[in-house]
């Protein structure tokens, strides 16, 4: 019977520096080596001497090798050497530089790049379908696990943080229904934090830092925005009401005090229903009430 051998733990490749040569030195030195191996093949041509013109040639081949060994390295930008698939270092300093010829020199942007989500279609925490879209403004911050522990950091960047907004729209509702509820319309700064984290987390092994990422675009599915935009409004005129039926009963309620204070006039348990039902009708109504001027007594 086959045991199975447990697999070593996966090693991640962190980035290194390599401190390459200065670049103009090493130019300049080729240079004059090339000038003067030149020359040696020149005279020992013309004095038919094959041996030192053997020499003189192969000379100069290796000095023709060598400047491929010279690379330059932009602002905010990295060069991964390899040789023969093994990781060396990056080189990050800008400048002209010197490496092994052999090495595979791989540059990498490490400039604050940004790119907008596709809009997705999903269902938020209540089921109602809604469209989400995002803006995420990432950089790479390791060069070795950019290009060594994903196939393509710039694809997986894009993927992820996809993956991470119909997440994030599934987890909260579109609107607040409660008043501690957290939603997507009302919340915009808890919502891009709780984004910005959920799309860190999944670029962190990709050697890949997510400076800010927030919602661009949320709105309703099309085949639910008429009904949701009534219920909105709906909520939006009961709103309205409850806040002039407060506003309303302070009124009467002070009215009613001002006229026992000042003794204007005695009412009854009875008078003082009908007077407290026709103020909240003046002030509640959504219309303006028609005055009625009673020419008799209250009685009557």
């Amino acid at each position: 019977m086959l045991q199975e051998k447990e697999n070593p733990a996966h090693i991640m490749l962190r980035e290194k520096e390599h401190h390459a040569p200065n670049g103009l030195i090493v130019l300049l030195g080729l240079l004059a080596v090339l000038a003067g191996s030149i020359y040696g093949l020149i005279l020992a041509a013309t004095a038919e001497q094959a041996p030192m013109a053997i020499m003189f040639a192969v000379i100069v081949g290796l000095i023709s090798i060598g400047f491929g060994g010279l690379f330059t390295v932009n602002p905010n930008e990295g060069r991964v050497l390899t040789l023969f698939g093994k990781y060396v270092g990056t080189v990050r300093q800008a400048g002209l530089w010197f490496a092994n010829p052999f090495y595979a020199k791989k540059r990498i942007s490490n400039r604050v790049r940004n790119f907008e989500t596709t809009k997705l279609k999903v269902n938020d925490n209540h089921g109602n379908p809604i469209e989400i879209a995002a803006v995420v403004v990432w950089k790479v911050v390791d060069s070795a696990e950019a290009l060594f522990e994903v196939d393509d950091y710039q694809h997986y960047v894009h993927t992820q943080s996809e993956s991470a907004v119909r997440t994030l729209a599934q987890t909260f509702p579109y609107d607040a229904h409660a008043t501690d509820e957290i939603a997507l319309s009302t919340h915009p700064q808890e919502v891009a934090r709780g984004l910005q984290s959920a799309i860190a987390e999944r670029l962190e092994k990709a050697g890949v830092s997510v400076i800010e990422a927030r919602i661009s675009h949320l709105a309703y599915a099309p085949e639910i925005a008429s009904a949701m935009l009534r219920r909105q409004q709906a909520s939006a005129i009961i709103a309205a009401r409850r806040k002039i039926v407060e506003g309303a009963v302070g009124m009467v309620e002070n009215a009613l005090e001002l006229i026992s204070e000042k003794s204007i006039v005695k009412l009854d348990d009875e008078r003082k229903a009908a007077m407290v039902s026709n103020l909240l009708v003046v002030l509640c109504s959504d219309r303006d009430a028609q005055p009625i001027v009673n020419t008799g007594t209250i009685y009557q």
